[in-house]
């Protein structure tokens, strides 16, 4: 007997499954070294605590319900998968096997635990795996080294039109056309040898018969040995992708004939690097031959004008700074010495960080339009010079010939008013209206020939000009400026001359009488702003009209080498906004104001 239990003994203390003895209350008696080992508890510890104390809430319940129809005698024994708490609070799976030990004076109960943690790890990658397969949307099949299927997912389902059962136990070469019997062979080859294929693009046939693009990915299936026993592949269907690339590739083409056509050359930039690529339209444009640029770096900015460079750059500069779309035109010099123009439009893109990282965008040849636009402007100036000229003798000839002699008139009538004849009211009330006359002729001149901006300068004169006329038009015409600088005549005249018309638009077509009038400088430019609040109109329309008025604005600004630009639209009033540089050389106009 002694021998026996000493045998026992032995046998508890060297299983490899964790034992313990308890009461029919669940308190630890007895804890072999395995699951003391299992759970990181001393035996010691172990028997101070209860069964349930080693296990989370539900798993504990579980257990416990069990155990307590066990010490009923509804059962005898009883089998249950369950967690158990490590004694550095980490859990480990066990399969729990639980026995009544009878035939004792006291009964006692037997718990053996085998720790199944690895087992339920590799269930839960198998069933993650298997959730993977079920629900991925591209073909997932496995096949023998004879190439027979031995797998097929939903996904292979949808894309090839078989289903499991008529799949399964054929061979791969069902999905391979005919023109590709090889195919199949040398990828089955290849995976013999312990090789994969990676996103290989083929053909496979649907069960309709269809042609659908694919890309294949395969890799072999061993055993535990390292032995070879088959392979697993999947198939993404990439139709949609090839006919995007295919339509991409027509239309890369239709743009290249038409850059070519449209003489319109693309570049792209790398910020980082600064490395450019151009399209052999590009490099014609500024007379290399294709293949010319070769990517070299600050070769751009050679080709550009001395005097257009420093602008240009700042452009580009605005781009990266801003983020925005840009746009703008330059002069170039060819190899050759000669001068083209060229319009140009660009953008900057960002990467996934948000940060500049390449700039696209697109020139255009535009020198014939600006030779046209210049000899346009030639005529323009010429049709200007001659309004100018015209404005000068009808001004002097109003100012020293009829101004004059009405008032010679008015000293004659002011001799009269000393007759007292019955003739003495109607006198007074000649010589009131010749001196209006007097002073409405004087206003006309200075609308014709304004000597006050040469005399007082040009802000007190446009000033004084916008008095006169707010006075003649019952109009409020509020002036300001900061101007310091001495502006050139020329300047003053054009202004002026700008001014003018974009006032006399106001009264006539705005509908208001209010206008706001500034004369601004700023980072060496002069601007002047005429706007308004009235009812507006549509620019481009009014601009290919037959009026003359914004075209001849346009056109005396480009003289003196300023823009002008106007904004309006119904019921929101209008803006005129002439800038000029401080320090330009202009186009020598006449005396002639």
């Amino acid at each position: 007997m002694a021998q026996d239990t000493e045998l026992f003994r032995d046998v508890f203390s060297a299983s490899p499954i964790g034992i313990a003895v308890e009461t029919l209350e669940g308190q630890p008696l007895f804890v072999n070294p395995a699951l003391c080992s299992m759970l990181g508890f001393s035996e010691e510890e172990m028997c101070t605590k209860h069964c349930v104390q080693f296990s989370p809430p539900e798993d504990a319940d579980k257990d416990w319900t069990l155990f307590q129809q066990l010490r009923d005698g509804a059962i005898d024994h009883y089998q249950l998968e369950k967690r158990y708490f490590r004694r550095d609070g980490s859990l480990v799976w066990g399969q729990l096997s639980v026995s009544l030990l009878k035939g004792r004076p006291e009964p006692l109960v037997v718990a053996m635990v085998e720790d199944i943690t690895e087992k339920k790890k590799a269930e839960e990658a198998r069933f993650r795996h298997a959730a993977i397969v079920g629900s991925s949307e591209d073909a997932i099949v496995s096949v023998t080294l004879d190439g027979v299927i031995t797998s097929w997912n939903p996904g292979a389902q949808r894309i090839f039109g078989y289903p499991e059962s008529e799949a399964i136990g054929k061979s791969i070469t069902i999905l391979v056309p005919p023109e590709l019997p090889e195919e199949e062979d040398r990828i089955l080859e290849t995976l013999r040898a312990g090789g994969r294929i990676d996103q290989f693009e083929t053909v496979r046939i649907a069960k309709t018969g269809k042609r659908i693009d694919v890309s294949l990915s395969i890799s072999p299936i061993k055993d535990a040995t390292g032995k070879i026993t088959g392979c697993s592949g999947i198939a993404r269907d990439i139709t949609e992708r090839k006919r995007a690339e295919e339509a991409l590739r027509s239309s890369e083409e239709r743009l290249r004939l038409a850059q070519q056509a449209a003489r319109i050359g693309t570049f792209e930039r790398n910020i980082r690097t600064g490395a450019s690529t151009w399209t052999s339209e590009l490099e014609i444009m500024h007379g290399l031959p294709p293949g010319g640029f070769g990517g070299k770096k600050n070769l751009w900015e050679s080709f550009l004008h001395p005097e257009d460079r420093a602008r240009v750059l700042d452009l580009f500069d605005q781009s990266l700074k801003t983020r925005t779309p840009m746009q703008g035109e330059w002069r170039i010099i060819w190899p050759d010495g000669s001068v083209h123009w060229v319009a140009g439009r660009w953008r900057v893109l960002m990467n996934e960080a948000g940060e500049p990282s390449r700039m696209i965008g697109v020139n255009i040849d535009v020198t014939d339009r600006k030779r046209t636009d210049e000899a346009l402007s030639e005529v323009n100036r010429k049709l200007i010079e001659a309004q100018e000229d015209e404005r000068n003798r009808i001004g002097r000839e109003l100012h020293d010939d009829i101004n004059q002699r009405l008032a010679m008139l008015a000293v004659e009538l002011e001799r009269l008013e000393q007759d007292p004849s019955a003739v003495r009211d109607r006198v007074r009330e000649l010589r009131k209206e010749v001196a209006d006359i007097s002073n409405d002729v004087q206003a006309l001149s200075h609308d014709l020939h304004s000597s006050k901006l040469e005399y007082l300068g040009v802000v007190a004169g446009i000033k004084s000009w916008c008095k006169e006329f707010a006075e003649r038009q019952n109009a409020n015409i509020h002036f300001k400026s900061d101007v310091e600088s001495v502006l050139p005549f020329e300047v003053g005249r054009t202004l002026l001359r700008i001014l003018q018309e974009a006032v006399h638009n106001t009264i006539e077509h705005s509908g208001v009488k209010h206008i706001e009038v500034q004369l601004l400088e700023e980072s060496s430019e002069i601007q002047l702003i005429v706007s308004d609040s009235g009812r507006g109109f549509d620019v481009e329309d009014a601009i290919k009209g037959k009026g003359l008025g914004l075209t001849s604005m346009r056109e005396r600004a480009r003289l003196i080498n300023g823009t002008t630009t106007i904004e309006s639209k119904s019921m929101g009033g209008t803006t005129v906004r002439v800038r000029v540089p401080l320090g330009a050389e202009y186009f020598p106009l006449s005396e002639a104001v």
